[in-house]
């Protein structure tokens, strides 16, 4: 599976890189990564692939590349904005316009509190073009001990979404 991952702004960050750490190895992952979100956290890692944010024409920019699910993690409401408006000035904007024009899964996790009406209204459009809309929210029924077990159960919420086979969390049985 090819992976598109772009991670907006500075808030929630760590999340976004727990998410690609977490990644199987056989999931080929391609991050994008906000000059805020840089300034906080760095990304070193053999499996993966990162790209420039501004590079609009690198290989995840195409539709012919071949992504098969695409994630931005955390999402910024700027970014978010962005792609309700087919704005895809930036590498993360145009992943989104690709997916959404190639009828890929699209995850956002939008990361601010409280939310806009205009942010509500961007989520709203998105979701009825198919989007995932899956802020990060915190799932009591999980039986975390930990913060770092909530992230597990979050990630692996994600990964499910996006179809990525994972043991993050403690399932029903």
């Amino acid at each position: 599976m090819k992976l598109a991952v772009a991670i907006t702004g500075a808030s929630g960050v760590e999340l976004g890189k727990k998410f690609v750490d977490y990644l199987p190895g056989e999931i080929e992952a391609h991050i994008v990564v906000s000059d805020n979100a840089l300034r906080v956290e760095s990304f070193e890692n053999d499996k993966i692939t990162l790209h420039n944010r501004d590079n609009i024409a690198a290989s995840i920019s195409s539709g012919s590349f071949g992504v098969d699910a695409t994630a931005i993690i955390p999402c910024s409401m700027n970014t978010l904005a962005k792609i309700a408006c087919g704005i895809s000035d930036t590498l993360p904007s145009r992943i989104a316009a690709v997916a959404l024009k190639e009828q890929k899964k699209l995850l956002l996790a939008p990361r601010e509190l409280p939310y806009s009406a205009i942010a509500l209204e961007n989520m709203h459009k998105l979701a009825s073009l198919g989007v995932i809309i899956a802020p990060p929210v915190m799932g009591y029924y999980s039986d975390a001990d930990s913060l770092e077990d909530m992230e597990r159960f979050i990630i692996g919420k994600w990964y499910d979404l996006l179809g990525i086979k994972n043991n993050l969390y403690k399932r029903w049985s």
